[in-house]
């Protein structure tokens, strides 16, 4: 298979620094408003990036619940990889990869758990199958087949089938607060903008252009 070939021009916009907002969250929001606006695919989709106790990284896609001026927010099983990495090593780099509109962020940061209530507003918020998923899941850990784990939805729908499903002491939520923050925006002939964001010790946010 030859694939050294396959490449595009990108050419549906530029990126000025009189383009940007002054806060990278702000920023940020525009464009997520932008991919949804365009009806992209998982337009809250990113890509976030952990490292082991040994320096090998992991990477899975997961979705944005929340943006605000502290951070981002998303919420996994406390068991999972990327918990139980994170719980070692706070560092993360978030990534959201919106190539239709040849545009990506690039969040570097520390993760920090979120509050039960928050969890648990975010968790009674989610269709009941989603809740009675998060019971049912063991993530990352081995499973023998998908028959067995679907058992095992089985067995928690059935014992959840009357009333509320409780919050699974397993289950949490992350805030990740960003101390960089990248955009970029692809150019003709490979020449991308792209602009980092850098919170300063005063917490304003210095931005530089950075060469493509």
């Amino acid at each position: 298979m030859k694939i050294d070939a396959i490449r595009r021009s990108y050419t549906k916009d530029k990126l000025d620094l009189d383009k940007l907002h002054a806060d990278p969250i702000r920023q940020f929001e525009q464009w997520l408003k932008d991919a949804i606006a365009a009806e992209l695919p998982d337009p809250t989709a990113m890509c976030v990036a952990t490292v082991d106790e040994s320096g090998q990284p992991s990477q899975r896609l997961v979705l944005l619940k929340d943006v605000s001026a502290d951070g981002f927010v998303f919420y996994t099983n406390l068991g999972s990889r990327k918990a139980t990495e994170l719980a070692a090593n706070p560092k993360v780099s978030l990534h959201f990869p919106w190539h239709p509109l040849e545009r990506q962020v690039i969040v570097y940061g520390t993760a920090e758990r979120v509050s039960n209530t928050q969890v648990m507003k975010y968790f009674l918020s989610r269709p009941k199958e989603s809740q009675l998923a998060a019971w049912a899941s063991e993530q990352s850990r081995p499973v023998s087949t998908r028959q067995a784990l679907m058992q095992k939805f089985a067995e928690i729908k059935h014992k959840f089938e009357h009333g509320e499903v409780p919050l699974p002491s397993f289950w949490g939520g992350f805030l990740v607060r960003p101390h960089q923050i990248e955009f970029w925006q692809g150019g003709e002939h490979r020449l991308h903008d792209r602009f980092m964001y850098r919170k300063e010790d005063d917490s304003r946010w210095s931005i530089d252009r950075l060469c493509p």
